[in-house]
């Protein structure tokens, strides 16, 4: 067992401050950590200095010094390791849910919806901010921290206009050109600034942001940069002239069955659904306009969500009521081939609400228009 005297645990100290240590704690732990190891496992008669340095080396991998840097990061960012392992977890989860969500969607099975909002919710919510956070804090300069900022931010709108396109939900558009214009004019020009002032990076950082302007050029021109003016107005005055031709017709023909009665109240209450949800209220009120009520296109709402659902249930049992009426009114039967009550029960939710809507309020003309003597049945 090796004995250090006072001079070699003053050259232990004075080499550790030498190399950048400068909290006094870290110093005297690792002053304390080293001599134990040098007195427990160097001979008596041993070269001291030589096994002090292969010693210490086994403490870093370039610098001493960042046992410091690791030591103040610990201190001010506890919850480093668990927001790290969150991060690769929620990554994780995220693709699998996404190629998932992909496969199911090619092969049409149900939960395809589910899934692929489920990967981009995680991603966007939780992957991102985190990687944000732990980034910010390993990054040493401004400019590394700015360009990480601005390129989650840029991942963030490219999820949520996502989000929103495969949701059917308002401002999808306004999403997509918000992503183009924060990636074009903060994104990339932040990146290449950045990186093209340090000649190791020079080269790659032109590549990327070659590819970076390629991508956000092509994303550009998949969008609708001329958006038809006012056309959720446009739709909705389309279905309310609809409507109002409904009630007239409904009006001038009294003679109605049983089915046709049935199929109409399904109906009313189908559309009570979707108009509950796009703008709050069962029925579109007579004074709208002076209300400032405009209904924009967007999804049906949670009560066509999957097949338990409400709205789904009525539109099963809507067809089963259609289904009976044209068996009963052979030379006038309604139509149900290519529209929103041709496709399967569990894909209802995914028309917009105007076409589910328009569907609905056509078949009711249909009906209203249709003479509606009863056939006898056995």
């Amino acid at each position: 067992m090796y004995c250090i005297t006072d001079e070699q645990v003053d050259f232990i100290l004075d080499d550790i401050r030498r190399n950048g240590i400068e909290m006094e704690d870290l110093q005297l732990n690792l002053l304390d950590h080293i001599c134990c190891i040098i007195e427990q496992n160097l001979e008596a008669d041993g070269d001291f200095e030589g096994f002090y340095r292969k010693t210490v080396q086994q403490f870093y991998k370039k610098e001493l010094r960042e046992i410091e840097a690791e030591t103040i990061q610990l201190l001010t960012f506890k919850n480093y390791y668990a927001m790290r392992k969150t991060m690769i977890v929620s990554g994780l989860v995220s693709v699998m849910a996404f190629v998932t969500g992909s496969l199911f969607k090619w092969m049409h099975w149900p939960g395809a919806g589910v899934l692929l909002v489920l990967g981009i919710a995680i991603f966007s919510f939780l992957f991102l901010p985190l990687m944000l956070t732990l980034k910010i804090k390993e990054s040493g300069s401004k400019r590394d921290k700015l360009v990480v900022t601005s390129a989650t931010i840029t991942g963030l709108l490219y999820c949520m206009a996502c989000l929103f396109t495969i949701q059917h939900r308002p401002g999808a558009n306004i999403l997509w050109f918000s992503t183009v214009i924060v990636s074009f004019f903060v994104m990339i020009p932040i990146y290449f600034f950045t990186g093209i002032r340090r000649p190791e990076a020079k080269v790659n950082t032109i590549i990327t942001s070659t590819m970076l302007v390629a991508a956000t050029g092509f994303l550009f021109l998949m969008l609708n940069t001329r958006p038809s003016y006012k056309m959720h107005e446009v739709k909705m005055y389309s279905w309310l002239q609809s409507e109002q031709l409904l009630q007239r017709m409904q009006g001038a023909n009294t003679d109605t069955d049983k089915l046709a009665a049935d199929i109409n109240s399904i109906s009313m209450q189908i559309k009570s659904l979707v108009l509950q949800n796009a703008i709050g209220m069962p029925a579109m009120p007579d004074d709208f306009e002076r209300q400032g009520i405009f209904m924009e296109e967007g999804n049906t709402g949670p009560a066509f969500m999957n097949a338990k659902s409400k709205g789904t249930r009525l539109i099963v049992e809507l067809k089963e009521k259609i289904k009976q009426y044209n068996a009963q009114h052979t030379t006038t039967p309604i139509p149900v081939a290519h529209t929103a009550l041709d496709a399967p029960d569990d894909m209802v939710g995914r028309y917009s609400n105007y076409t589910i809507l328009n569907t609905i309020t056509q078949l009711q003309l249909y009906v209203a228009s249709a003479p509606h003597t009863l056939v006898a049945t056995k």
